[in-house]
């Protein structure tokens, strides 16, 4: 026959301060190891990643259909309260034609605007031009 696990049972004084102070039985490490679980946990559940930037990037090219699925992205992204900036990329002969970007973007926030506001601008800097959303 196998060892028995000897119970680990220990007398605990729970509130010392009472008249008279109570004490209970019971396994003090693996009380010790809950407490310390406990604190563990409820340390993970207050670390949301609540406000955090969230970035979609785009072409002036990109298609309806991909358009449509990027801003359903950027809908759940703001529901859940993260900025979103949405990242547009020029490339080569591309950067002749800024005003299709711009466009374009003007479509993104005409889209989202019962649900974001705008917190910077369309702004070009170098070959990508920026837009950054903010829930409501």
């Amino acid at each position: 026959m196998g060892k028995a696990r000897q119970a680990g049972l220990d007398l605990v004084e729970v509130a010392p301060t009472s008249d008279p102070p109570v004490c209970r039985i019971m396994d003090y490490g693996k009380w010790l190891y809950l407490q310390k679980r406990k604190g563990r946990d409820a340390h993970k559940k207050d670390h949301h990643h609540y406000g955090t930037l969230k970035e979609i990037r785009l072409r002036p090219e990109t298609d309806k259909h991909d358009m449509d699925t990027k801003l359903s992205h950027a809908r759940e992204f703001l529901k859940k309260g993260h900025k979103v900036q949405f990242t547009m990329f020029f490339r080569g002969r591309q950067m002749l034609h800024k005003e299709q970007g711009y466009s374009v973007l003007e479509g993104v926030i005409e889209s989202l605007k019962d649900l974001a506001n705008i917190e910077r601008p369309s702004t070009m800097s170098g070959k990508r031009l920026t837009l950054l959303l903010v829930p409501k």
